[in-house]
């Protein structure tokens, strides 16, 4: 096990502080160099200890001001350390998700007291929710980083419309699985895929939101959208790189669309992904 780090300082201990045994001298095995004992009584030569009893003498030791305990060293840890480090971090996240989730109804809550309600849009809902699907993702990302729990690797799909994730135990051949596939009717977003992948692979709870997302209402720069021209006659899918004055353009600029009923299939708006 990792052992803390003490900050001290060389003065007389008193009652209830703890001091960290520095110089033994006349332990007779008693106590030894690094041993960390409560002060029970304070006496001219030395101190007391609770449990023990023995004399310890003011130069033996120091007082701890201060202690943490450095980040363990993966590469030293066992198997069965290993496996009970993930568990202690996943059990961590949960409990945080739960924190973070009940601090957001009480935030909701008190705006609702102080400005009243109002009826979002589909589109200002989806909006809202791709945008916590981002803090999300980073936020996993970041305490996963911290903790040196996993190895994660998150791969987007948008062919199959689907976001792979792997939680990897370092030095070890244990590994967690999260995979979010998009229905056939919805409209893709890497972004939401992304934090339901890693949450199923960390196994964490996924939110009902992420779940149930409301189908965007307006086409923006960046959207692939599936369609008919003019005619009605030929279906395509297109990538719009520009709107302007009603008109969609894609592809090089030139081509575009202003009279089509247009489907978002994909409001990621983000490049690459396998």
């Amino acid at each position: 096990m990792t052992q803390p780090i003490y900050k001290t300082e060389k003065r007389k201990a008193r009652v209830g502080e703890r001091i960290l045994i520095t110089y033994d001298a006349y332990s007779f095995g008693f106590y030894e160099n690094g041993d960390v004992v409560m002060v029970s009584s304070v006496l001219d030569e030395g101190i007391k200890g609770y449990g023990n009893g023995w004399l310890i003498l003011h130069h033996e030791y120091e007082v701890i001001v201060g202690e943490h305990t450095p980040a363990p060293n993966l590469d030293e840890m066992g198997y069965d350390e290993l496996v009970a480090l993930s568990e202690a971090v996943m059990k961590a996240l949960r409990t945080r998700s739960y924190k973070l989730g009940y601090d957001q109804g009480r935030f909701d809550a008190d705006i609702e007291a102080t400005h009243g309600t109002y009826e979002k849009s589909d589109q200002q809902k989806r909006d809202e929710i791709v945008a916590q699907a981002k803090e999300d993702v980073e936020t996993l990302k970041m305490r996963n980083r911290l903790s040196k729990a996993f190895t994660i690797q998150v791969i987007e799909r948008p062919k199959s419309r689907s976001v792979e994730a792997t939680a990897k135990v370092p030095n070890s051949r244990k590994a967690f699985y999260g995979i979010a596939k998009c229905a056939p009717n919805d409209c893709f977003n890497a972004h939401i895929g992304k934090a339901i992948a890693l949450r199923r692979a960390l196994g964490l709870p996924v939110p009902a939101e992420y779940l149930n997302v409301p189908q965007p209402t307006e086409v923006r720069v960046g959207d692939v959208v599936r369609g008919r021209q003019a005619n009605g006659v030929e279906f395509y899918e297109e990538t719009i790189q520009n709107i302007k004055d009603g008109a969609y353009y894609y592809d090089d600029g030139f081509d575009f669309i202003n009279n089509a009923e247009l489907v978002i299939i994909d409001d990621s708006r983000t490049e690459g992904g396998a």
